[in-house]
């Protein structure tokens, strides 16, 4: 393979892209602009970029990029039993890694070095032992095996390869020097094993592929060896069984197959039934697919049914989930012989603060954005905590992925962010950094409230969703804490979301758990938060949801803000639809209050709501022009929610005149837009809109599925449709059903329940 390809296959699209523009002279900031990501984003890619490229800076990545040809003139990407060894006897069968073992040896083929790198435990060595086993007639001179697991000191590096190829040093020639002499006239395989503690000695491994052209060279370690001319390949975790998986499922897993091969070295008559499948597969799954993780767990078989061990290891009994992997082969290395020991192994090698910043992101649940970590995690240390972050990256003890958006997001694996919270609560931090934690997202879901009225509302939802564990620990903390107000104003501030991404059940749990509570705080919060628990009351409960917002006018008068009182008079005349002719005033004056100020965004919920009002008092003609008014206003602040609500509620106008047609292309445009966005709640529940039309059209058998589909996707959410259209969902459900026998009309409504929503919207959208 040409260095042209080579380098080209080392780059991910996204480090292209900024290689591009690198060359083309862009500053950081610049590339950060033009490809909508941070500018601490961009930095981290071009450390990534260097590090691939095997230069220490910009000048030297674009003119390692030209000489290897993979810019154009103008700056732009191109288009992309026989011999020896002494490899370990493996004592049990090697289970899966198909897919592995044949990308390793893809790279061995065209690389001189190969690093296998990951987190402890994952398997590198095994892997690294059975390619080379596989491949000993490749190479002539042989494949040896060198251990430096017991090696302290890096100057030991040659003579322990040395003393394992069984050369002897000469006192008239250093040992290096003896080693490129013999090497440069052998064709073999070296297998390197666990090198990360002597990354010092990494420069001989350099020396001896510069000077011995035959050798390769394949290493282990928890973190690159950062040489020129190194291919790098991460050891994923085995593969995982389905949550429910059946006994067939489990076997054919490699996670499932690993824990029963192990268990039944325990105890030979280890059973694997129906019953106890999910429960093994969710084992797995809480070690994260980890092999010695699961092999360590399987060695308790013979004392816990696996129900027994995954509380344990869920933390529900008094033992540590660490503590619980225990019990290893005697004859193991000590940090083989519980998992606790081998993250311990890793954290020893680490510097002082990098310890404490690996400690520090216990507080996260879930996943960690760059910009989060340097706020929550940056105060105090004497390193910048991006170079941390990246130094924990190369150890594996951090890993990092990328979101869809292109951000990079970290996360630690769960028997690692164990051991990651163990050594935050050492450190007397835990209270510090859970405060930190919770100012920061309450921080960033308040800025992010008015823009989700706005065109952001897709982007902050998107990113809303990926922090629902964080969300989700602050308001946990909160309502232990002795001042709740980060909880109410925490959830204050994620109403509209949990709303409108179909979070219904959750934010009623979480704003009644606060209800009780919201009188502690400073009243400045409470009208905000009463209105977004009032909002989540009226899925399900409208005479609460009428007492909050009453609650929340009070409040607001009496702070003389107007901004609220006109919110929560919209809302109120909302939950009074039973009554509209009480409601209407109230959302009237709603408006009103909202043309005074300017706000567009409550002009357009205010016109939404008297849209509804008057829908269900029969007016159409007024819903109509309230509904284009605030299609109109929409336009203009680029809502997209509400302009989908819009076009759901004419498409009901347009039934009521019989005009099915109209009401099609309307929900065509809904659904359009929210394939876009993913909003699985309105797709669910739009689909009954649609299947009014078609049924109407003479489609009576799909639309009927449809409607088992919708009924399905709801409850797996926990969402529920707005109250306003309750009255239109069961008229279409009436009808369809006068138009068919119960038994037809069950079967169709039990065959949409098995669709996914997505089978429902490519049906949907397929015409």
């Amino acid at each position: 393979m040409s260095g042209k390809a080579v380098i080209l296959e080392r780059l991910n699209d996204r480090e292209r892209e900024i290689l591009a523009r690198i060359s083309g002279g862009l500053s950081d900031q610049q590339i950060a602009d033009e490809l909508f990501l941070s500018l601490n984003t961009v930095k981290w890619y071009n450390r990534q970029i260097y590090g691939k490229l095997g230069v220490g800076s910009r000048t030297q990545a674009v003119a390692k990029a030209n000489s290897a040809g993979i810019l154009d003139e103008g700056g732009a990407l191109s288009p992309a039993s026989g011999p020896g060894q002494n490899l370990p006897v493996q004592l049990t069968p090697f289970i899966g890694r198909t897919a592995e073992m044949s990308r390793v040896r893809q790279l061995l083929d065209r690389s001189r070095l190969l690093t296998l790198t990951g987190t402890g435990g994952t398997g590198k060595t095994r892997l690294a032992i059975q390619v080379a086993a596989d491949m000993v007639e490749t190479f002539p001179d042989g494949v040896w095996f060198v251990d430096l697991a017991p090696l302290s000191d890096p100057s030991l590096v040659p003579k322990t390869i040395a003393r394992t190829l069984g050369i002897f040093e000469s006192p008239a020639e250093p040992v290096l020097d003896t080693l490129n002499r013999v090497l440069a006239r052998r064709d073999m395989l070296l297998l390197i094993d666990n090198f990360e503690h002597l990354m010092p000695a990494a420069s001989l491994i350099a020396a001896l592929l510069a000077s011995s052209p035959r050798p390769k060279i394949m290493v282990t370690s928890r973190e690159p060896l950062h040489l020129a001319g190194e291919q790098e390949y991460f050891v994923p975790p085995l593969s995982l069984p389905a949550a429910d998986a059946s006994v067939q499922e489990l076997v054919e897993s490699e996670a499932g197959s690993l824990f029963i091969q192990q268990a039944r070295m325990t105890l030979p008559g280890f059973p694997v039934n129906s019953s106890n499948a999910p429960t093994i597969a969710r084992i797995c799954a809480r070690l994260d697919g980890i092999p010695l993780a699961i092999e360590l767990a399987a060695a308790r078989s013979r004392f816990l049914t696996p129900q027994a061990l995954l509380e344990r290891l869920g933390g529900a009994t008094e033992a540590s989930p660490l503590r619980t992997l225990g019990g290893g082969a005697r004859d193991a290395p000590l940090r083989h012989r519980t998992l606790w020991h081998t993250l311990n192994w890793s954290f020893d090698l680490l510097e002082e603060d990098e310890k404490t910043l690996f400690g520090r992101l216990a507080v996260f649940r879930g996943g960690r954005s760059l910009e989060a970590i340097e706020a929550v995690c940056g105060a105090g240390l004497t390193i910048d905590a991006f170079d941390g972050l990246a130094s924990l990256v190369d150890k594996s003890l951090v890993l990092q992925k990328e979101t869809s958006g292109g951000e990079p997001r970290f996360v630690l694996l769960e028997m690692i962010h164990e051991y990651a919270r163990e050594q935050l609560e050492a450190s007397g931090e835990a209270q510090a950094m859970r405060l930190r934690h919770a100012e920061y997202f309450v921080e960033l879901a308040e800025r992010a409230e008015p823009e989700l009225r706005l065109s952001q509302y897709d982007y902050w939802c998107r990113r809303f969703e990926l922090e629902l564990d964080n969300v989700r620990a602050i308001l946990e903390w909160a309502l232990g804490a002795e001042d709740i107000s980060l909880g109410v104003r925490l959830a204050a501030a994620l109403g509209l979301f949990w709303y409108g991404k179909g979070y219904h059940v959750e934010g009623i749990r979480w704003t009644q758990r606060l209800l009780d509570r919201v009188d502690e705080t400073p009243v400045k919060y409470h009208a905000p938060f009463l209105i977004s628990a009032g909002r989540m009351a009226w899925m399900n409960d409208l005479d609460l949801a009428t007492s909050l917002f009453e609650r929340a006018i009070a409040t607001s008068r009496e702070l003389k803000d107007t901004f609220h009182v006109a919110w929560a008079l919209a809302f109120l005349g909302y939950v009074m639809h039973r009554k509209p002719e009480k409601g209407m005033p109230l959302a009237e004056t709603s408006l009103a209050l909202f043309r005074e100020m300017d706000h567009k965004p409550g002009i357009a919920q205010a016109l939404n709501i008297i849209g509804e009002l008057a829908r269900i008092c029969g007016d159409d003609e007024r819903a109509a022009a309230a509904y284009e008014e605030c299609l109109a206003v929409c336009r203009e602040t680029g809502e997209t929610l509400r302009m989908r609500y819009n076009y759901v509620n004419l498409a009901y106008l347009a039934q009521h005149a019989g005009d099915h047609e109209r009401a099609l292309s309307l929900m065509r445009r809904a659904f359009q837009s929210l394939r876009a966005s993913d909003d699985k709640r309105d797709i669910a529940s739009y689909l009954v809109t649609f299947a009014g039309s078609i049924a109407a059209l003479g489609q009576l058998q799909r639309a009927v599925r449809l409607l088992g589909a919708s009924e399905s996707a709801l409850e797996r959410m926990g969402a529920f449709h707005q109250p306003t259209d309750k009255p239109e969902i069961d008229r279409v459900i009436t009808e369809l059903r006068s138009r068919l026998d119960p038994s037809t009309f069950q079967i169709l409504w039990n065959e949409g329940r098995e669709m996914t929503l997505s089978q429902a919207l490519d049906d949907v959208l397929e015409e």
